[in-house]
């Protein structure tokens, strides 16, 4: 993503027209796709003259246009030594491309009232990109220098080198930041999942602007382009435009293959130091992948332990019946190379081992007893009635129809998704509980001065 979107300092201030033209952006991506359409929309699979293959879903009551592409890669991609390279990438391609440096590129940017923006997943590199229909043929010229043509001035890699540096500092002061690369180092360890996603101070100083050449070459290629388009946009534009922009990257990218796994690590409990009045703990296991046949009991499972927020039983039994925490929460995260169930709570340090306790015994208890029939009905019935929530403008349609091409989940899963929801069973539920809730397993990385652990007074 930007690197104004990474939280980092800013480096640049939209003028006036800039502003006014972002708030019509947003407003007119939400009245475009109101939630009715949500399971109505017809997805178009396309393929351009080139070959470069797309989904888009047609709505031309607003001259708007969202992308959403993505490249197979990501931080997992990052040599050793680099880490850090495909974050750092991610702040360099609106930075100056083609004829253009970073303040003619940014000019232009604002002056047509695009939206342009890169981010670095695990598994993934991505591209946003969002445009009236007036301003497209002049916002399209710039993705595709942005693409294909990135300057990687010294200039501009110096600073955002420097934004990057301050962003790790701050994330060395914040127990959240430490937690979680101090699970990723525990859980997976050797392998390119527990490396630092965002580099350190050492790698990111070792990157240099051939290193981020040679990831964009090896990253950005059309065998592993995923595109999504969604607005005011026909399929023959549409494929013109693909070829435009993304038919002249490489046929093949060059992948580094990310071996399976799956969280494991020497010691189970990981604490580290910080003097800190509150302190913050991350749990995890090993979960089943998104192909599994038991992936959507999880998925309902993750609700009711403590995806489901205030319905949840870990808020349930650590916060509203004891206090002990203000948030305790759970996700599924399927990965391309392993599959976690996660969690995290924040609680004063005198009050983590019992509130550790305390999700330990209701991961057992779950996996003893299962749920009840109120809680699979409830986290049933939440789940299908929200769906319809992510598709109620072009740019959210855009993210979730790229997710779910990314998936391999196929068009109609938009229909399917609540349907599959719906046939998962109290049976299912508690089976899945007892595969995954082996609490033995559990890593738990804590970061403050904790009271009540094991080995801790």
């Amino acid at each position: 993503m930007t690197v104004a979107a990474r939280g980092l300092p800013f480096t640049r201030r939209p003028g006036a027209l800039t502003a006014m033209l972002a708030a019509a952006l947003t407003t007119l991506a939400v009245l475009t796709l109101v939630t009715p359409k949500a399971h109505a929309m017809k997805i178009q699979e396309i393929t351009s003259p080139g070959g470069v293959k797309a989904w888009l879903v047609e709505e031309h009551s607003v001259p708007l246009m969202a992308m959403r592409f993505a490249f197979q890669g990501g931080s997992a991609q990052d040599p050793a030594g680099k880490e850090g390279l495909a974050n750092f990438m991610s702040g360099m391609l609106d930075e100056g491309a083609g004829e253009l440096d970073s303040h003619a590129f940014q000019s232009q940017i604002e002056e047509l009232a695009v939206r342009l923006s890169f981010e670095d997943g695990r598994d993934a590199f991505y591209g946003s990109f969002e445009t009236l229909t007036a301003n497209r043929a002049a916002a399209i010229a710039l993705l595709r220098l942005a693409v294909n043509s990135p300057r990687f001035d010294q200039d501009a890699v110096e600073r955002v080198r420097a934004q990057l540096q301050a962003n790790l500092v701050y994330a060395s002061k914040n127990p959240d930041s430490i937690a979680n690369e101090a699970w990723n180092k525990a859980a997976f360890p050797g392998h390119p999942y527990g490396r630092p996603a965002h580099g350190t101070m050492d790698t990111i100083k070792a990157i240099g602007r051939d290193d981020l050449a040679a990831y964009r070459k090896r990253i950005f290629a059309r065998d592993t382009l995923r595109v999504v388009a969604v607005g005011d946009i026909d399929a023959k534009t549409l494929g013109a435009l693909l070829d435009d922009v993304f038919g002249g990257l490489s046929a093949k990218a060059e992948l580094t293959v990310i071996a399976k796994t799956e969280p494991k690590a020497a010691e189970k409990l990981t604490v580290v130091e910080m003097a800190v009045p509150q302190s913050v703990a991350r749990f995890g296991l090993g979960a089943m992948p998104r192909k599994d046949r038991d992936f959507m009991a999880a998925f309902v499972l993750n609700h009711i332990m403590g995806g489901g927020g205030f319905a949840s039983r870990l808020m349930e039994e650590v916060r509203e019946k004891r206090g002990l925490a203000y948030s305790v929460y759970s996700y599924l995260q399927p990965l391309d190379s392993a599959s976690v169930f996660a969690g995290g709570v924040a609680t004063k340090n005198e009050e983590m081992g019992q509130s550790l306790d305390i999700i330990r015994a209701e991961l057992k208890r779950m996996a003893a007893d299962g749920p009840t029939q109120a809680e699979v009905d409830n986290a049933k019935s939440n789940l299908t009635g929200s769906f319809a929530l992510r598709f109620d403008s072009n740019s959210k349609i855009a993210s979730n129809i790229l997710w779910m091409l990314q998936e391999d989940l196929g068009p109609g899963y938009v229909e399917e998704r609540n349907k599959l929801i719906d046939a998962v069973t109290m049976d299912d539920v508690r089976r899945v509980a007892k595969r995954l809730f082996v609490t033995d397993d559990l890593i738990i990385t804590v970061v403050g001065k904790p009271k009540g652990l094991p080995g801790k007074s």
